[in-house]
């Protein structure tokens, strides 16, 4: 099974989209499923409804960050690595949907009661978010390889 289709059951099944992404790759990374899903639990929906990057991205960037992130504060080679390909991940992902942010892939401002509501009404969680959910996996499992 991809990182694509493991992404997507698991936003399915009901988790929110960084939950989706991130944890698809936590245990390939050593990292155990659980506390991956608790960890990205509050980035879900552009980080809990706050009208910002879109929680399949910010997954993604954990994942990213999980394999290439820094441990050592002077390893400066490992904080450049890591920020090439975060920035690669945030180029092919803007290429393919035009934002990195929630609101602007939505369609909705979900900071608002009315534009969360609207949003739901429409299922437009349902029905875009998937897409976003499944590139972010991709994009992130080709970067990791």
């Amino acid at each position: 099974m991809t990182k694509s289709e493991k992404a997507n059951e698991c936003f399915i099944s009901g988790f929110n989209c960084a939950q989706a992404v991130f944890s698809s790759f936590c245990e390939e990374l050593g990292f155990e499923r659980e506390p991956g899903l608790k960890i990205s639990s509050s980035f879900g929906g552009g980080m809990a409804h706050l009208n910002e990057t879109c929680g399949a991205v910010t997954g993604a960037l954990m994942a990213i960050g999980l394999k290439y992130g820094r441990t050592n504060a002077e390893d400066t080679g490992t904080k450049e690595k890591n920020y090439d390909i975060v920035n690669q991940f945030a180029n092919n992902f803007i290429n393919k949907f035009g934002s990195l942010k929630c609101t602007e892939l939505i369609g909705y401002n979900l900071s608002t009661d009315e534009g969360l509501e609207k949003a739901r009404e429409e299922n437009r969680f349902r029905t875009h978010c998937p897409l976003f959910v499944k590139e972010a996996a991709s994009i992130t499992e080709d970067l990791l390889k």
